[in-house]
């Protein structure tokens, strides 16, 4: 019973497991940020490409 109550009140490991939840909350923001990003400049893509592609190139001066 004395082991059980020791290991009950050890907080050693305690910091790892609060690391471990920030670095994953970090993750999961950057991972949702970049996927925003990422679908926003996809689009400003196209349309940057739509615009070029109705310009015409003038070759003679």
């Amino acid at each position: 019973m004395t082991q059980i109550m020791k290991f009950l009140r050890d907080e050693n490991g305690a910091v790892t497991v609060d690391w471990v939840v920030i670095t994953a909350a970090i993750v999961g923001l950057c991972i949702s940020a970049f996927g925003w990003i990422g679908n926003d400049t996809h689009d400003y893509g196209e349309r940057i490409g739509d615009h070029m592609s109705t310009q015409g190139v003038k070759t003679t001066y």
